[in-house]
């Protein structure tokens, strides 16, 4: 069985007042991720995940669009500590 991974993703383009956090949420639950969704003052949104490949990479390639209002124009992956404790999906 793969040991659970951390990723950290910053969403670039129309991507706050749009659902994104709320949406992000329902999917990574479907995907068993937990983590966190958080508006960053420069108008991103950062995701903080953690589940198995298969699934981060599922969620990852939802990122690329988004709910229906988001008009998505970059996903870059970011370091994170890999020994970072999660224990649920939260919106921040």
């Amino acid at each position: 069985m793969d040991k659970d991974l951390i990723r950290s993703f910053i969403i670039s383009g129309q991507v706050q007042g749009v659902f994104f956090r709320d949406s992000t949420q329902k999917v990574a639950r479907k995907l068993n991720i937990i983590g966190s969704a958080t508006n960053q003052l420069d108008g991103t949104v950062k995701i903080v995940a953690k589940g198995n490949r298969e699934s981060l990479h599922e969620l990852y390639q939802w990122l690329h669009v988004g709910p229906d209002l988001a008009l998505v124009k970059k996903v870059d992956e970011v370091d994170i500590d890999q020994d970072l404790q999660l224990n649920r999906f939260i919106i921040a």
